[in-house]
């Protein structure tokens, strides 16, 4: 209990200092994803061709719905990862003046993306209404367990950096790599279909262990699946072997941040 009134705190001081001085404030929660969003279906959507259109008819129907439901997942895991893995070394004051159970740091990082993650999820979710979306109850469990496989990534990977970080800054270095790389290593801006056309079903099947793909994928089938004719493949076995195996890798990620973290945690404060 007294935990998660600590952590309701730190949510609640990283919230009010990021906006300080803002005149925007929440509103930068819609502007930067759409802004992205914008970017990304003229560039790809329209110029690359990968929306479906009479000339076009190998392209994706309603591209800007799967495009929006992969950008609002992986944005919530860029931002908590960055944030999460930088949360031990930017609260170094506080850290060095009074103990708090340290692992809140990186946990408020997390759940400071998913007050930033719930308007852009209202903004798809309207966006879906609009084009006729209709999940059924396994669709909408999916999703949820998507943003969970990602969310417990996030927080593992968070833990892990975020402990490294204070003894080797070059692990700043090292998140920012991964979070470019994350974008384009998951089936955001492209269809599987291409992966697995590409290179083969064997590696496919690698590309599948990733967890941010499995939970894009799910997001697409909960999200933009309903709003197409319903011909659209979506990748075998996804919810039957790929969802449980994403939750798997994501708990241990999960696992080896919590022991990463504790190891390393009892010279924060000489380090800092």
């Amino acid at each position: 209990m007294k935990s998660r009134f600590l952590l309701k705190l730190l949510v609640a001081k990283e919230l009010k200092v990021r906006y300080r001085g803002s005149i925007l404030g929440l509103v930068w929660s819609y502007v930067k994803p759409g802004v992205q969003f914008i970017v990304f279906y003229v560039a790809l959507g329209i110029f690359l061709g990968l929306e479906r259109s009479p000339g076009r008819p190998d392209g994706l129907p309603n591209y800007a719905i799967y495009l929006f439901s992969g950008i609002v997942l992986i944005n919530f895991f860029t931002e908590a990862l960055g944030n999460a893995s930088r949360s031990i070394v930017g609260n170094g004051g506080l850290i060095k003046k009074i103990y708090l159970p340290r692992q809140l740091f990186p946990v408020a990082s997390v759940w400071v993306s998913g007050v930033h993650f719930v308007p852009q999820i209202v903004i798809l979710v309207v966006a879906c209404l609009f084009n006729g979306w209709r999940p059924g109850v396994l669709q909408v469990a999916a999703a949820v367990a998507g943003f969970l496989i990602v969310g417990l990534l996030a927080t593992g990977l968070g833990l892990l950096f975020g402990a490294v970080n204070v003894y080797f800054r070059d692990a700043e270095n090292l998140v920012d790599m991964l979070l470019m790389i994350a974008t384009w290593a998951s089936p955001v801006l492209y269809s599987w279909l291409m992966v697995r056309d590409k290179l083969g079903q064997t590696f496919f099947n690698i590309y599948q262990l990733n967890p941010i793909t499995v939970g894009v994928e799910t997001f697409h089938y909960a999200f933009w699946l309903p709003t197409t004719d319903g011909a659209e493949a979506i990748p075998p076995h996804l919810l039957s072997l790929w969802i449980p195996v994403g939750l798997a890798i994501s708990g241990l990620f999960l696992l080896i941040g919590q022991l990463v973290f504790r190891r390393l945690e009892g010279r924060f404060a000489q380090e800092l």
